[in-house]
This record gives structure tokens, sequence and C-alpha cells, in this order.
């Protein structure tokens, strides 16, 4: 390695991808877009994804026995760019480009925490999201502003507007997992499994977090995700034991957890765990809430961040904006404090 550049090395959660790349000194830190469209949102399930551009000529130099041959390529009519994901655990890395085989590679995957390594830059596609989403949490890093990049033709309705009133729709970008969210129905919230899943402050919602955990980071390719905590009998198709419905691959992230994401563009979808039997998290990035990304219609946020020393260890910066943004924005939509879930 050159004194004037910097190796660095990125693995996924399952570790069939390992990669490494070598950036110049002067192109660090990498300069990270946070986008908030909807392609991003719905290939990933998060409520926006963490992707920053490569300096020409750099790409990732995969360490054996990975190989690019580990990852499934997701490409969509309005592409310029193929997505790559890991065929097993379902973690994007990042795209690359169809004209000159350029990346913009995710800051979620690599094995050093951030301490100079990118810097987070611009909020990209705002309105797409609606309500802001989480460029709504935060215009600050470390006391920099942000920049905010919109195109006018970057708001897209076109299937949110589809969600009826007692139904919220949840579909991948692909279309190859699809299904409905019913809201928390009488006999449920009359049956002891409503203990703890819906606040009677408001019983037309359910519960959601973000969260910064470290596994999260690694299966799904992003700096944060959410979460909404919904009984599988509130969801049509209802998923089998296996939570396998559609296009969705399965991927134990423990013993005790089970993950899903689309097969074939990658959207983390659902969580499940032993321990909480006929609940599943569904990944909010794939919601089509006509209200925008938060979902508030149908979702009570807890106002802390859930794994936040696992953020603040990865990415200090960042993490303390949103953990700081998080409290205002719950604090204004008067969200509860907390609640009790089992850890992530």
């Amino acid at each position: 390695m050159a004194p004037d550049s910097k190796t660095l090395t990125a693995a996924c959660h399952c570790q069939s991808i390992h990669f490494a790349i070598t950036i110049p000194a002067d192109a660090l830190p990498l300069k990270v877009h946070i986008c908030h469209c909807s392609i991003c949102r719905y290939t990933h399930g998060t409520p926006c994804i963490f992707h920053a551009p490569l300096p020409a000529g750099v790409a990732p130099q995969f360490i054996a026995p990975s190989s690019i041959d580990k990852l499934t390529p997701y490409n969509h009519a309005e592409s310029q760019a193929a997505r790559h994901f890991c065929s097993t655990c379902g973690c994007h890395i990042g795209d690359r480009s169809h004209d000159d085989g350029s990346w913009v590679i995710s800051t979620a995957v690599f094995t050093e925490s951030n301490q100079g390594l990118w810097e987070m830059h611009t909020h990209a596609f705002t309105t797409s999201s609606l309500d802001g989403g989480l460029s709504a949490m935060f215009s600050h890093v470390d006391g920099r502003q942000l920049d905010v990049f919109n195109l006018e033709a970057s708001l897209d309705t076109s299937k949110a507007t589809r969600t009826e009133a007692e139904e919220l729709r949840a579909e991948c970008h692909c279309g190859g997992v699809s299904f409905s969210i019913a809201r928390p129905r009488k006999e449920f919230l009359d049956s002891p499994a409503c203990e703890g899943w819906v606040l009677s402050r408001d019983t037309s919602k359910w519960l959601a977090l973000l969260d910064l955990c470290d596994d999260c980071r690694l299966v799904d390719g992003s700096n944060v995700i959410a979460w909404m905590f919904v009984p599988i009998d509130h969801i049509s198709p209802s998923p089998p034991r296996d939570l396998i419905i559609g296009s969705l691959k399965s991927y134990k992230s423990s013993e005790e957890v089970l993950r899903t994401f689309c097969g074939t563009c990658g959207a983390t979808v659902f969580y499940s765990c032993t321990d909480r039997p006929g609940i599943v998290d569904v990944a909010v990035g794939i919601l089509r809430a006509p209200e925008g990304v938060m979902a508030e219609n149908w979702a009570l946020w807890r106002g802390r961040i859930g794994s936040k020393d696992d953020g603040l260890k990865y990415d200090p910066d960042f993490s303390r904006a949103l953990i700081e943004g998080w409290k205002v924005w719950g604090s204004m939509k008067g969200m509860p404090e907390d609640f009790f879930v089992p850890p992530l």
C-alpha cells in the first residue's frame, strides 16, 4: 500500500462477501449521500441508504473465497447501475455503473469504525419520502450542515396512493414480495397476546423503532434500519413459519433469529426471533403509507433509538446527530419515550 493511500476492508454479516478498497489519501473522507428515494427504500427495506462514490479507478478487490459471483445484481428499467447484494444474507454493498464500471459503495459494511473515513455530505431526494423521512430528524452532522438535493421528478406517490385506510400495503421494489397489514383487530386487543404490542394511548397503531445494531447494519447494508412490530395473523397473505412468501429468501443471523429478504431486488422484509412467537418485525422501508416514510398514521415510534451503543461505536458523529434529532422529533410528535421490546 502506498503511503499516500489507505486500504479499507469490508464484509457482510455472513462473510460470504469480503473485499478491500484502497483509497488515495486525498480522497478521504469519502463523501456520503443519504438517499431517500423510493427506489433505494424499496430495494433495501430501510428509510434511506448511505452511499459514497469511489474515486475513479478504485473498485472492490474481493478476498478469496469471496468473489463478485457471490453477489446478486439487480437491474430495473430506470437503473443506470446494477445494485449488488449478498446472495446469502442480503447485505447491499453498493452499485456498479453500467457505463464505466465505477462503484458507489455502502458505508455500512466496513470492518473498522469511522475515524475520518467517510463523511455525511448530502440528503438526496427528500421529497420522494413525502414526509422528509430521516432528513426531518437531522440537518447537521458534527456541526456541518448537510446539502439537500432534489429533482422535480423525485416525488413518487404512484404506489402509495393505492393504500386503503384500514390496510397498509408493503411491497419490495421488484414486486416479488407484496402483502398487506391490518390495523389491530378487536379480538387481538381483547386478548392477552396484545400485551406489550399495542399501547393504550392509541390502539389503532403498531409499535415501531429505529435501530442502529451491528447485525442489522450488516444484513441490509444501511447505517440505520426501522422496524414495525406486527402479529403474523394481521398480515395477508399470512407468512408461514419459515416466513417465505413470494421471492423471499431466509437467513439465520443467529440461532434465535430468522431474517428474510427479497432474492431478486435484495429488500430486507422480515425479522423474527424465537422469544417473540407470533410477532414479526416488518422493515419500514417497504411500507407504502400515503403520508410518508415514517407511516405516522400506522406507527407509534419509540422515542429512544435501539442499539445506540453499536451506532456510536461504528459512526459516532452520524449516530449522535440522529439520536439527538430523533429525541426532538419524537418529543414534537408526542411519541412514547420507551416501550419494552426483546433485544434485536
